[in-house]
């Protein structure tokens, strides 16, 4: 893809976007840009103007009305605006106001043909547009998005890691699932990626942990959500923080340098760094002879006539080995996706053997 460095993410290491989940009124959008601003650390103000609600009856946002309530804060505090945008009717809603930075939401990354239709109305604008990964765990939409905006003319893109729905009890609103926004990164290393914990969190009490975290991760920006009375607020009030909370958030992150000067520390680095390819060589090697096991099993499977799948075997499998893992500081969740992706690749091997027919074999 042909991209354009984004001006404030070359000169500052994180670029840091807040403001309220809604704009709800001018009043509210006006007090918390301007007091938040006043730390001196924010970079980008930003506000929900529509909001894709999962149920009807909740607050969808305030509409166009709310731009020139942003645009006023953007005149009161000299930082730049940001707001969302689902549909050709905001986009140009958007470039009336002269919004600096447009975002694409999760909901509309999930569908290309939403994610073709903001393309089509940026076509020949200069806009910087950000992308949220989409609302379930597929890098390839993810991807798929941030083409379909290229292709239309926009160079000057970055994504926002805002974590992903799950089923059952979580401790987050949604998964982080770290990897999969290493791997964007991976992908598209020239593109800046910043981190969203209060969509990832959910809770306002957790959003300082995952903040740091991101950036140990050499994210390049995050966006935090902030209101000027959080309780009071018309949505996701549980995942915004007061002014005053953000100052003091931001105040405590630390922030590491990405690239080494040191030669001695950087000689210890790669020592360490040689010793993690070795073992991963031997780890590689490993599991390759257990899928090779698990091969002969597969064919005395076959040979008896028994199904892959035996439930008792797996449950003495994951009750042995998170118990030898917890003995290692592995955690519980570490050993349970461990244990399904080596499962799940030992039935393919299985199922391979167990459908190949004598003559293929031939």
């Amino acid at each position: 893809m042909k991209t354009q460095s984004i001006s404030l993410f070359r000169e500052k290491r994180p670029v840091i976007i807040s403001g309220p989940c809604s704009a709800e009124s001018e009043e509210q959008v006006l007090q918390t840009c301007e007091a938040i601003a006043k730390s001196g650390k924010v970079d980008i103000l930003r506000a929900g103007i529509w909001k894709p609600r999962t149920r009807p009856n909740s607050f969808e946002g305030v509409g166009a009305i709310g731009i020139g309530w942003l645009a006023k804060a953007r005149e009161s505090t000299g930082l730049p605006i940001a707001v969302e945008v689902a549909n050709t009717t905001h986009v140009e809603e958007a470039l009336s106001h002269n919004v600096d930075i447009l975002w694409v939401g999760a909901r509309t990354t999930a569908n290309p043909f939403s994610v073709q239709e903001i393309a089509n109305a940026l076509k020949g604008t200069n806009s910087t547009v950000l992308v949220k990964n989409p609302i379930h765990e597929d890098v390839e939409l993810w991807t798929g998005a941030l083409e379909r905006l290229n292709q239309a003319g926009i160079e000057k893109l970055a994504m926002i890691h805002r974590g992903f729905a799950q089923h059952g009890n979580s401790v987050y609103r949604n998964e982080p699932k770290w990897q999969l926004a290493i791997e964007m990164k991976r992908r598209f290393s020239d593109i800046p990626l910043i981190c969203d914990p209060s969509h990832i969190c959910g809770k306002r009490d957790l959003i300082q942990g995952v903040a740091q975290q991101a950036l140990d991760m050499d994210f390049d920006g995050l966006m935090i959500e902030s209101h000027i009375n959080p309780d009071a607020a018309l949505s996701d009030k549980e995942q915004q923080v007061s002014p005053e909370d953000l100052q003091i958030i931001l105040d405590s992150l630390i922030i590491r340098r990405s690239n080494i000067t040191d030669v001695e520390l950087t000689e210890k680095l790669q020592l360490l760094r040689n010793q993690i390819d070795l073992i991963d060589d031997d780890l590689v090697k490993l599991l390759g002879e257990r899928m090779q096991v698990a091969e002969a099993i597969g064919l005395v499977k076959k040979e008896k006539g028994i199904t892959i799948l035996q439930a008792e075997r797996w449950e003495e499998i994951i009750k042995r080995v998170t118990a030898q893992g917890s003995m290692h500081d592995l955690s519980l969740d570490f050993l349970e996706r461990y244990l399904n992706a080596i499962h799940q690749e030992s039935i393919e091997h299985q199922n391979d053997v167990m459908n190949t027919s004598e003559l293929e074999e031939e």
